[in-house]
């Protein structure tokens, strides 16, 4: 299979040759980044003059500068700075909560018309322990860095971050609530950083232009403000305003930045075209007509930015490109239910967080999914995914604290040639309909606590009709509902809760499918509450759920919550449903102590339970779960879990039948890790589980990270799983007993093994230019054996086929297996396998001037599989390498043009 393959490929027409020689003009600019340069220990002038205000004040004055701007490279030597005032007095939050910070910090900050200026000197008693790691954007490693976060609204709820480590690294994020660990890494704005090693330490100059920041348009900005800083050598994290470990928030509890005014949100217009050009190389068949094994494409498009006014930006996308994408892991499903990957595409993430909700309506991996249809023939030539015509987005918050978001997005028509190899004749089918999506959501934040109500609205429709070769698939779908967040004592407390609906229409078709998908299996002949209709053209559900907590104090913490998904409420057109039919109860306890004592630096142990049931009312499961979490003197962390639950009953094991019973069952794990401040760090996890009716297993992990130079990192995390399943389903067929209401559902017991080796190698030349490979040989393997059938429905019972009386079960070959029932002849198929699966990534990155970036792209996707079984081991990774598979090679070149 391809992976990534272009979507169509254009003509080369006289405008996209323009669009290529332009490209290749900009690329020959010098820039390649943060020269080595930067990096060498320098003499700066003594900061000896400039003016140290106390963290205690809480407030620092940025100071206008004019008509002459600092330059960027770190040195600190232009004369503005010896007239700033500079901040210091930082205080720990780890490892020794409320003391002094062991080295000091000063930051200090100016502005012009057009960018805010920021100069930190960050002195270290023992310079040559700064740990410095080199690598690409956005990832810090475990480099000692300088954070600068800032509430430019100052709604004291969201905050924009900017960051950049010893080594000169960028990092930048969004805080979209009060949180500081609620991080949105797909925040990508244009900015400069540039460090410096110095005899007191190294040194850090950055500069954000006003553009990528969005402020209210006032005459006078006071905006919120913190500052941090990550010490490697020392595990110390420590702040210019540090909130204890017992409270919560961020933003609420930032200081402030003054002395800016004059300034004015920009029209903020940039354009980021791009052009790319692939190749796939592909082991084919040879009696395939529609390859020869080399596939050519090019194409050309790109992105927009516009502010609209001072608070929102219009983002959009036309004809995207994401061959620069990581590829998803391989996996082996045997369950009824759809793996749901992450988004991986840029437009995509970025400002994702407005569009979350408790409840999944919108899951953008929906759009340009790969097509449904699925035609009969010899041959195809089929699209991997469906091409995204265009998309838009428009993000924002008011002044009013009202936040905005609404996406919008076009996916074109999609056919697959084919080829019917008994009379050589060819033909085409539609097997994706023209399709469009939106989504509505607006957030209100009121209170002195920042509390929130919102409102969320999904829409998807296709060009289905009946008749037609999809007529299989919805044609109109819709969904939202409202949420709310009600905080007190300043966010000690929180009341959440949500309600909302979903309708779904079709030709009877497409909602008979819809009923019986596995989100619901109104089939059920057992389910009395529920009425399969074959002749709907519609459905319609709800949700609703809340939740109480207590999430801040110095021991004490818990929670308990509630919810409920009605068995007609459906999200899988545009958003994302495991099983409907549902009401969910959970409480948890948790007791923590976080200051220093005895062998601990912290620790905490949590009580949890939760209980399921149907709409009928049946229990589906229950759990009772105890963990506990240590970080010990020298920065280890161990985690210890133990969780049991009774025994219940399944609606979905039948996958449509009668409610079938489960067993009691247990499990049990660790994890212990390393602290971060090593050029080695480490985890590693085990776990075994097993249920009475003799099902159980292991799983085993770990993870290491080697950084043997400062430009260097290799990270290898293996994964091990083995176990049992007494319950896989494999067939309904027809002749069962009263019992089991006429049907008999086949099981079996089913042997799994899986082995996975996720590998990493970095290498920076500069922080604007890497060298990135990840790679991961995937094994799977899976044995059926004691073949029966459900005796009874709400019993685990199985009449197992050869040793039941009256019974025999013959393995004709090829995974077919005819079974005799007192007469009567039936067959089925369960293929035993052992699958292996390569897949890798290499990209080469080069930001070769601000905003502008050249990638060069080489995947591999290979798979395999054999009728064996055997459990998977070391040397089973080595066939991974070997099978057949594609190759993707791809060059794209995107350039950044600030228009206003």
């Amino acid at each position: 299979m391809e992976m990534y393959r272009r979507l169509f490929a254009p003509k080369w027409t006289r405008e996209t040759v323009k669009w290529i020689a332009l490209a290749l003009i900009l690329v020959s600019s010098p820039a390649l980044g943060q020269s080595e340069e930067a990096l060498l220990t320098v003499e700066t002038d003594s900061p000896a003059e400039s003016t140290n205000i106390p963290a205690e004040n809480n407030r620092i004055r940025a100071l206008r500068i004019n008509p002459h701007a600092p330059t960027i490279d770190g040195l600190l030597n232009d004369v503005m700075w010896s007239k700033a005032e500079f901040v210091s007095g930082f205080t720990q939050k780890e490892p020794n909560e409320g003391e002094p910070a062991q080295d000091q910090t000063e930051v200090a900050f100016l502005y012009d018309d057009v960018a805010l200026y920021v100069a930190a000197r960050l002195r270290k008693t023992e310079p040559h322990d700064i740990v410095s790691t080199m690598s690409r954007r956005d990832k810090a490693g475990n480099s000692e860095r300088i954070i600068i976060s800032l509430d430019t609204y100052h709604d004291r709820r969201t905050a924009y971050s900017f960051a950049v480590t010893a080594s000169g690294v960028r990092v930048d994020y969004y805080h979209a609530s009060d949180s500081e660990g609620n991080r949105d890494y797909d925040f990508d704005p244009v900015w400069e950083a540039r460090v410096q090693r110095t005899e007191y330490g190294w040194s850090a100059e950055m500069r954000i232009p006003f553009s990528q920041l969005r402020f209210q348009n006032r005459d006078v900005q006071t905006w919120g403000v913190n500052i941090n800083r990550w010490t490697t050598n020392l595990n110390e994290d420590s702040y210019w305003v540090m909130i204890p470990k017992e409270s919560n928030g961020w933003s609420s509890r930032m200081g402030e930045l003054t002395g800016i005014e004059g300034i004015h949100p920009g029209k903020r217009v940039e354009l980021l075209p791009y052009v790319s050009s692939d190749a796939t190389f592909a082991t084919v068949d040879p009696e395939n007509p529609f390859r020869d094994g080399k596939d050519y494409a090019g194409r050309i498009g790109g992105d927009f930015k516009i502010g609209m006014g001072p608070n929102l930006t219009l983002d959009g996308t036309i004809n995207p490109d994401f061959g620069q994408v990581e590829a998803d892991p391989a996996v082996v499903n045997l369950s009824a239910f759809e793996i749901a990957f992450p988004e991986r595409r840029p437009f995509f993430l970025e400002g994702r967080q407005i569009f979350e909700t408790r409840v999944d309506y919108f899951y953008s991996r929906r759009i340009g999914a790969p097509p449904h249809g699925n035609p009969d023939a010899s041959f195809l030539d089929m699209p991997v995914n469906t091409s995204i015509l265009g998309a838009a987005k428009l993000t924002g918050r008011l002044n009013s604290g009202l936040s905005v978001g609404v996406l919008g997005a076009l996916t074109q028509k999609e056919k697959a040639k084919l080829y019917d190899a008994s009379d050589g004749s060819f033909d085409e089918a539609v097997v994706e309909p023209t399709a469009g999506y939106g989504v509505v959501r607006l957030q209100q934040e009121f209170g002195a606590n920042s509390s929130t109500i919102g409102i969320i609205g999904t829409g998807m429709q296709r060009d289905v009709h009946s008749g037609n070769e999809l007529a299989f698939l919805t044609t109109r779908a819709a969904s939202g509902g409202l949420d709310w967040n009600l905080r007190w004592k300043g966010g000690r407390y929180v009341l959440s809760g949500y309600s909302g609906a979903s309708y779904v229409s079709g030709t009877h078709e497409a909602i008979e499918d819809v009923q019986t998908s596995s989100a619901r299996f109104y089939q059920r002949p057992d389910a009395d509450y529920v009425n399969f209709d074959p002749s709907r053209t519609s459905l319609a559900g709800w949700t609703a759920g809340a939740e109480f907590e207590k999430n801040a104090g110095k021991h004490w913490l818990w929670e308990v919550s509630g919810q409920a998904k009605s068995p007609g409420f459906e999200l899988n057109d545009i958003g994302l449903l495991r099983q409907a039919d549902d009401i969910t109860g959970r409480a948890g306890l948790e007791y923590r102590e976080n200051e220093a004592s005895g062998i601990f630096r912290k620790y905490d142990v949590e009580l949890g339970t939760g209980t399921n049931y149907n709409f009928g009312l049946d229990r589906q499961w229950t759990y009772f779960d105890l963990e506990t979490f240590a970080e010990w003197r020298n920065f280890w962390g161990t985690w210890l879990g133990a969780e049991f639950g009774p025994a219940g009953q399944s609606d979905n094991l039948t996958r449509g039948g009668p409610s079938m019973a489960t067993y009691d069952w247990w499990n049990v794990g660790m994890d212990l890790w390393s602290g971060q401040s090593g050029k080695t760090t480490w985890a590693m996890w085990a776990g075994r589980w097993d249920d009475i009716g003799g099902g159980g297993g292991y799983w085993a992990g770990g993870r290491v990270t080697f950084r043997p130079g400062s430009r260097w990192e290799l990270s290898l995390n293996p994964r091990y799983n083995i176990w049992t399943n007494s319950d896989q389903y494999i067939d309904t067929q027809g002749g069962g007993s009263a019992l089991t209401y006429g049907d008999r559902y086949i099981f079996a017991w089913n042997d799994r093994s899986s082995l996975r080796i996720e590998t990493r190698l970095n290498y920076a030349f500069t922080p604007n230019f890497t060298l990135e490979l990840w790679a991961e040989p995937f094994v799977s393997s899976g044995r059926f054996y004691d073949f029966g059938e459900l005796r009874a429905a709400r019993t685990n019972d199985k009449r197992v086929y050869g040793e039941a009386p009256g019974t025999s079960i013959n393995n004709e070959g090829d995974g077919v297996y005819t079974v005799n029932d007192r007469g009567e002849t039936f067959q089925f198929e369960a293929s035993d396998f052992n699958r292996v699966s390569f897949r890798s990534n290499v990209v080469l990155r080069w930001e070769w001037s601000p905003g502008s970036t050249l990638y060069f792209v080489w995947q591999q996707n290979r798979a395999g599989e054999e009728p064996t079984g055997g459990r998977v081991n070391l040397n089973s990774l080595g066939d991974a390498f070997g099978a057949e598979g594609t190759n993707f090679v791809a060059l794209k070149i995107t350039y950044w043009i600030p228009l206003f």
